[in-house]
């Protein structure tokens, strides 16, 4: 990232998860209440396992912030693990003395399992290609940081996001679009926003949803996991963010990449996404009807999902993440073991939910705002809120105003720059000589 950076700490069974966010303008109203919200939403949805009862996330801010208002300052956010007191043995920072090693020793001969070096990799982590890369002997030097529970810092720093962006009259959500095959109807969505998030599953279609959780009934049921599609969508982009000059300044791609970062996404799309693959070209790219007298450009349809070449065209933005399947099983795939190298009948094992698409929906919010916010500050800037607000306020008039007349063979320039005529001087209005 640019402008605004973010970067997380801490395990899964550790004593808290940390984020620092990076580039914040000053004066942004911001206030732990208000990063709750989305913590709460990440932690709902049908199909979670037991370490939600267990945990209620709630982000600590530790810095960054004065009387409710930020300073410009990095923000640094913390979450406490409340499962923590049940590890804090197997998980403790300072070493082991030789009497606490006994101790650990000794669960583990009692058959404690979360006091057992674990080495019986699990098909879909990160266990067997992180222990190699790192020279781990006991897979859970792997599996506490490649754990989703990570994401809560994400989602965290997203608030942090969000805020910022709503101050610009930005809006992101998301809903399920899919679980286990079964797609919604965008024409049978008859719930509102505020009733599809609380929905057992976030969606919009009452009828889909009714047949989702009967997915993840029968998944349930066989010890497996099922995964599907969530869709996130931004309301409020001013056109022109991003750029299609260099391939790591276009929107699109960065936002690929951060949506792909999530844990358990294996696809991204914008839009129609892959099925434009399936249609004539006709069929598929938006007419631009024109220009309103408020300046607003308009398209008949929205099926390049807001971008075009890798720039915000003022239409909402529209991206799906393809969720995989949970990777660890209550019935466990077979497997092999880190030392031996021979197989095992079955993988190890953790706590694990059956699905988790809504859940990764308000991960993707997260990453989604996170990306929008730089890219807002990189072509914008401002040191305090305000001054941001004012440099997107002349932007967005300068951009729904008229354009000047180019002339052929003179040099054209930018809108609202004054023309420069041959001797160095400046011209007027840059009409015909």
């Amino acid at each position: 990232m640019g402008r605004l950076r973010f970067l997380t700490a801490g395990e899964s069974h550790g004593r808290a998860l940390g984020v620092i966010v990076e580039g914040v303008p000053a004066g942004l109203a911001l206030t732990a209440e208000a990063i709750a919200v989305d913590l709460a939403r990440r932690q709902r949805g049908y199909g979670r396992g037991a370490r939600q009862t267990i945990e209620q996330d709630r982000a600590e801010i530790v810095s960054g912030v004065r009387h409710g208002l930020t300073l410009g300052s990095p923000i640094l956010l913390e979450i406490a693990n409340r499962d923590w007191e049940n590890w804090t043995r197997v998980m403790q920072v300072e070493p082991l003395s030789d009497e606490a090693a006994a101790e650990l020793h000794a669960a583990a001969e009692e058959g404690v399992r979360r006091a057992m070096p674990v080495t019986r990799v699990r098909p879909g982590h990160a266990d067997l290609a992180g222990a190699l890369k790192y020279g781990f002997s006991d897979v859970r030097d792997v599996l506490e940081r490649a754990s989703a529970r990570e994401t809560t810092a994400r989602v965290a720093a997203g608030g942090v996001a969000r805020a910022f962006l709503t101050e610009l009259g930005v809006d992101v959500w998301s809903f399920t679009a899919e679980v286990g095959g079964v797609a919604f109807d965008p024409a049978n969505a008859s719930r509102d926003r505020d009733e599809a998030d609380g929905s057992p599953l976030r969606c919009p279609d009452p009828d889909a949803e009714t047949r989702m959780i009967a997915r993840i009934d029968e998944a349930r049921a066989n010890g497996d996991t099922v995964g599907g599609v969530f869709e996130v969508v931004a309301r409020g982009l001013p056109i022109g963010l991003g750029s299609y000059v260099h391939w790591d300044r276009r929107l699109d791609a960065a936002l690929a990449g951060a949506v792909m970062s999530i844990n358990i996404v294996k696809g991204v799309e914008f839009g129609l996404g892959f099925e434009q693959t399936r249609r004539f070209g006709s069929a598929v790219h938006d007419v631009i009807e024109g220009r309103t007298e408020s300046g607003r450009w308009i398209h008949r349809s929205n099926n390049a999902g807001g971008l075009t070449g890798g720039v915000t065209n003022g239409e909402p933005l529209v991206v799906r993440g393809a969720v995989k399947p949970i990777s660890t099983l209550a019935r466990p795939l077979p497997s092999a073991d880190l030392l031996t190298g021979e197989p095992v009948e079955k993988a190890h094992y953790e706590r694990s939910d059956i699905s988790v698409v809504p859940a990764a929906g308000v991960v993707a919010e997260a990453m989604v705002m996170l990306t929008l916010a730089d890219f807002v500050l990189d072509k914008f800037g401002g040191d305090s809120l305000g001054e941001t607000k004012d440099n997107l306020e002349r932007y967005r008039a300068r951009i729904a105003g008229l354009p000047e007349t180019p002339v052929a063979g003179r040099r054209g320039r930018v809108a609202g720059e004054a023309a420069t005529d041959p001797d160095g001087g400046e011209t007027g209005s840059g009409g015909d000589d």
